[in-house]
């Protein structure tokens, strides 16, 4: 196919494609054409180091995962009601990596529809509809998540906090309600989670299922303190629920450890459900969900047959094996650890130069590079943040932030990543960090998400006058901001509108908590 100037493809795009679906670089975005392992190359050739493309797992385009899928796709892609070997083959193989009792799987085509899956199937089996979500959650794009996903519904364009859904706190230990230096942090957070829970069944309100990424994404790059997941479940289990780990941004040997995050975090700790998503297919549309043969037959117990056309097909189970043949061949589980922990390293030693850099946090290939405005106060640097991931674009470097205040820089690309990319990645990010402190010396003022004319030495010429941000765009609610030894409500230093309790009555031992954790009065 003849390619588009282009320009030309970016307007037939604002014209033919929904405008709710955002490119990731607003002012002069990349046009892709090709990628090959952990490099992104655009029209002209120029290439991209990719620290953002989880997706792509293994490495773009990778030649076994290619082959698998034209080699299968020439002979034949059929639904599951026939019987096939890749189906089987996949199945036993993915399962092998889970604990004995994640036994059955089903394979569908997204981490959205895992993630409704997931919850069909938590409610099917404990006849319950409740659901404990984590705030700043995100689990997926379909109706059915955005209602207990505090991401989407607590932000712009989200209808706020159903009565079914049940917020607990996130177990940050930099800028949550119970710092890292607090002892046992992992069992207080769950203790919070425990109140939730015990609150909602005062109301009469039945759980079915606690859902949580097993490190969170969008929330921050959150890693969760020892200990926490396993007194959670316990929690959540003795309320008659059931828990499921959302694998679909961490799993597959990212963490570096572990083949899953959840047994990274916490060893003694096993849900009931997992989805999986994203890197599975190493780009191809497919995604799985493995539970217990127990909540398996309840749910084929109801008579209702459950058919996806597209789920488990030859093709994509070949895919699903290529992956896991490259994981494994290459150590790419074990390079996710040692590039992940080199990675860690440089950025905690630019903490050392950049008092910009707050925290660094992560495991294996899935890190969190938050930036704040103080290391005291912790507030975050949300335009400073902005301004380095295009700062770091120009550089031929492709970054992202996330976090309720879009200020945390997060890492999670291929896992072929190399020390050597990493190099690049630290000197060129300690660069631009020297370049926003000397604009903050010089002018006391940043351009938050504009490419600032730069100098061929590449330090910015100048900066305009322009005054810091005092608002999160972003959200309606997006958690707690905490200065020093008091606690601030996004809402008070933001005077933004919806909090998750505003219907509750005062008198409600949930409501009192949920507002005192989220910083409400």
């Amino acid at each position: 196919m003849e390619s588009l100037p282009k320009e030309e493809t970016l307007q037939l795009r604002l014209k033919h494609y929904g405008p709710s679906c955002k490119l990731f670089f607003k002012e002069n975005p990349i046009k892709i054409v090709r990628a090959e392992g952990q490099y992104m190359y655009d029209e002209q050739g120029k290439q991209y180091l990719d620290c953002i493309n989880n997706v792509a797992h293994v490495g773009h385009c990778h030649p076994t995962v290619v082959k698998a899928c034209t080699e299968q796709m020439s002979v034949l892609n059929t639904n599951s009601r026939f019987l096939h070997d890749n189906l089987v083959t996949y199945a036993k193989r993915l399962t092998a990596t889970l604990p004995d009792k994640l036994s059955v799987c089903y394979f569908v085509n997204s981490g959205s529809e895992a993630n409704d899956l997931a919850l069909r199937l938590a409610r099917t089996y404990t006849g319950n509809y409740d659901v404990v979500v984590m705030d700043n959650g995100y689990h997926g794009h379909v109706s059915s998540l955005i209602d207990i996903s505090p991401y989407k519904f607590n932000h712009t364009g989200g209808e706020g906090q159903k009565p079914f859904v049940h917020l607990v706190p996130v177990p940050d230990v930099y800028r949550g309600l119970y710092r890292e230096n607090v002892p046992e942090v992992g069992k207080k957070y769950a203790m919070e989670a425990k109140h939730v829970i015990d609150g909602a069944r005062k109301r009469g309100r039945k759980i079915a299922a606690f859902i949580s990424e097993s490190l969170q994404s969008c929330g921050g790059q959150i890693i969760m303190p020892q200990g926490y997941l396993r007194e959670v479940y316990k929690h959540v289990r003795e309320a008659g629920a059931v828990c499921i780990a959302d694998e679909v941004q961490v799993g597959f040997g990212r963490v570096g450890s572990h083949f899953w995050a959840f047994q990274a975090v916490d060893d003694e700790a096993c849900p009931d459900i997992v989805s999986m998503g994203k890197p599975i297919g190493n780009g191809h549309p497919m995604s799985a969900v493995v539970t217990t043969p127990e909540i398996a037959e309840a749910f084929g117990a109801t008579g209702m047959e459950y058919f996806n056309t597209f789920g488990g097909n030859p093709v994509s189970c070949a895919i699903g094996l290529a992956v896991m043949d490259v994981i494994d061949k290459e150590d790419l589980m074990g390079n996710a650890g040692r590039v992940g922990n080199y990675l860690m390293e440089g950025f905690r030693k630019l903490g050392e130069k950049h008092d910009i850099i707050g925290d660094v946090r992560g495991l294996g290939f899935f890190i969190g590079v938050d930036l704040v405005k103080d290391k005291t106060s912790r507030e975050p640097a949300t335009a400073e943040a902005q301004h380095v991931i295009y700062r770091m674009k120009e550089r031929y470097i492709l970054l992202s932030t996330d976090g309720p205040h879009r200020n945390v820089l997060k890492l999670k690309g291929p896992m072929c990543f190399t020390t050597e990319d990493a190099d690049r990645v630290l000197v060129n990010l300690d660069q631009v960090l020297t370049e926003i402190e000397g604009a903050r010396t010089r002018k006391h003022a940043l351009l938050p998400a504009k490419v600032v004319a730069a100098s061929s030495n590449n330090t910015l010429e100048h900066l305009p006058e322009h005054t810091m941000f005092t608002k999160d765009v972003h959200s309606k609610r997006s958690g707690p901001i905490f200065t020093g030894s008091h606690t601030l409500s996004h809402d008070a230093v933001f005077g933004n509108i919806k909090r998750p309790s505003d219907n509750d009555s005062d008198n409600d031992d949930e409501a009192k908590r949920q507002k005192t954790w989220a910083g409400v009065d």
